[in-house]
């Protein structure tokens, strides 16, 4: 949630934001914005965003697949699989979709904005971008060990 003010002549004109993230925990994620003048009216339009907006994750157990970067404005998320027991280890941010994602054991390092809603699409950007073994075996023609 945030408060967020458009000056007018008459003054300022005052709205709310939100930013919502939803998710399974079994590897399917959304994540919505909406803005109104009120806050009930803000994390509805956000809901309906998300739940539009709904993607397949692939996951390897409780890790991502593989080493990946995401990028959202000036904001950059890279994500590193983690063993069993490692935890998330990300800002609040980015630890609200990976763990409505699933992911239980990721390394993260956030580098440039901090803004929350560039974070956000930062690393949904990068877990979008994730393949899986049999994916790049299909694109390649190859087999991998």
């Amino acid at each position: 949630m945030n408060r967020v003010a458009a000056t007018v002549k008459g003054g300022r004109r005052m709205s709310f934001s939100a930013l919502v993230v939803l998710g399974d925990k079994k590897g399917t994620v959304g994540v919505g914005f909406g803005k109104a003048k009120e806050v009930q009216g803000a994390l509805e339009k956000a809901f309906k965003d998300a739940r539009a907006k709904m993607h397949k994750i692939p996951l390897k157990g409780t890790t991502i697949c593989h080493e990946v970067l995401g990028a959202a404005g000036t904001a950059r998320m890279k994500m590193v699989p983690a063993s069993p027991g490692t935890g998330v280890i990300a800002g609040a941010s980015a630890r609200a979709v990976l763990e409505c994602v699933g992911v239980q054991d990721v390394l993260t390092k956030q580098y440039g904005s901090n803004n929350p809603l560039n974070v956000v699409k930062a690393t949904l950007e990068g877990l979008l971008r994730m393949r899986t073994n049999e994916q790049v075996e299909k694109l390649r023609g190859v087999t991998l060990a």
